[in-house]
């Protein structure tokens, strides 16, 4: 299929969407405003500088649709103040039936490069997720296009409601999560010149979200390491395959 057509297909089917949801008048809609000192995607280091990542989600039922982009901060990759990517996703999550303690989740994701001259691509996704301690869950990402490949995540969180109080009453919480990514060969030969699958990525985050006149804040810091000697030595997006990331997310629901 065509990118255009597969364009055309996700803007007549979010169009649809809309439709139906506006009919029933029972939307949420959710707007994030993120601030991070690098970009880091499954390990690659695509922006070593500050970005803005705005995003908008319209939920109805078990269906979400949402817009979300990376906006260059500064002229390290010849784009300051332009958007390098812009995604485009529809997600269906909903408990597994008969199994209450697990949800499920599939979707799709088209991801396109503004002004840049990586090709737009598009992945399906699917995964489980486990009301149990640790909150483990799973997800597949295969993308059909242009990597023809697999990218695996399992991953575990757990969350503390309130660790301190701000001094004007507010109570903060924290939110500790780890994951862990393994990509398929045409996956790794993509996107790092490595045809084998492998053990690519680790991630160690911790937030802090508090609340603050309706708006959702949450201070992070996350560890960033590539796992396979491999890809380290054929690191296409820098020397570094360590990274500390520090940033803050704002969010507002209505």
């Amino acid at each position: 299929m065509a990118k255009l057509d597969f364009l055309s297909i996700v803007i007549a089917v979010a169009m649809s969407y809309a439709g139906a949801v506006f009919a029933q008048d029972k939307v949420d809609f959710e707007l994030t405003a993120d601030f991070f000192g690098k970009y880091i995607w499954r390990g690659q280091n695509l922006d070593d500088d500050p970005v803005f990542q705005p995003g908008l989600s319209a939920g109805f039922q078990n269906l979400t649709a949402s817009i979300w982009g990376n906006l260059e901060l500064t002229n390290i990759n010849s784009s300051s103040g332009d958007f390098s990517e812009v995604d485009y996703s529809l997600d269906y999550s909903a408990p597994l039936p008969g199994f209450e303690k697990i949800g499920y989740s599939v979707g799709v994701v088209y991801y396109d490069f503004p002004g840049t001259a990586d090709p737009q691509t598009t992945e399906l996704y699917w995964g489980l997720n486990f009301d149990l301690p640790l909150a483990p869950y799973f997800t597949f990402y295969h993308d059909v296009d242009e990597a023809d490949g697999t990218y695996f995540t399992v991953g575990i969180s757990h969350t503390i409601e309130i660790v301190a109080e701000l001094p004007t009453g507010f109570p903060v919480g924290m939110e500790i999560s780890a994951g862990m990514g393994w990509a398929s060969a045409s996956y790794n030969k993509y996107y790092w010149g490595v045809d084998q699958g492998k053990l690519n990525d680790f991630v160690l985050s911790v937030a802090f979200p508090f609340e603050v006149a309706g708006f959702g804040v949450a201070p992070s810091l996350s560890y960033v390491t590539l796992l396979s000697d491999d890809i380290r030595d054929c690191d296409t997006c820098g020397t570094d395959s360590d990274f500390f990331l520090a940033g803050i997310s704002l969010s507002k629901s209505f």
